[in-house]
């Protein structure tokens, strides 16, 4: 376990580990669900799983929006990876970044799952349908997922070989 545990890097554990216990704590504090464990070994992957989910809807959900009206703006893919060759601490003030979103989107996620927790109360027909609907909405955040690092391997492939050129 501790082999393990020293392999996990800060991105790991501030982006996926921190948040996925959180959130599972928080959950079992506001809601009707309990994702938390005694097991240790059995924890660290469930509180990493739900960190990565919470991760992924921050990065394609939460992300888009904050663009879309303004909030946030994003230089150049190839600027950022030229920034990064000049100055490594942009690398962890994006570390810190996206930590932040993460939480914004753990948030986010407990205020959605207590509103649904209220729903299922005026539809209960609702309950016996809401693991297909976390099993499909798992699924669909997955595919998208996938094809945003593909997306991003591609830009960062393009940028590396634009500058190898030069």
């Amino acid at each position: 376990m501790k082999d393990l545990l020293d392999k996990l890097s800060s991105y790991n554990v501030f982006n996926y580990l921190l948040p996925g216990v959180l959130f599972a704590y928080a959950l079992d504090t506001v809601s009707t669900y309990n994702l938390t464990t005694l097991n240790i070994v059995i924890g660290v992957f469930i509180y990493y799983f739900l960190g990565l989910v919470i991760s992924r809807i921050g990065s394609l959900i939460l992300d888009p929006i904050l663009k879309k009206i303004g909030f946030i703006k994003f230089v150049p893919y190839a600027d950022f990876v030229a920034g990064v060759k000049a100055d490594p601490k942009i690398e962890v003030l994006s570390e810190m970044n996206n930590t932040y979103r993460t939480l914004c989107a753990m948030v986010l996620l407990i205020v959605v799952i207590k509103l649904y927790d209220r729903l299922t109360l005026e539809l209960p027909v609702l309950i016996e349908y809401t693991t297909n609907i976390a099993t499909f909405a798992l699924l669909v955040l997955f595919l998208f997922s996938y094809r945003k690092q593909t997306e991003y391997i591609k830009k960062r492939v393009t940028v590396s070989h634009s500058t190898a050129k030069k």
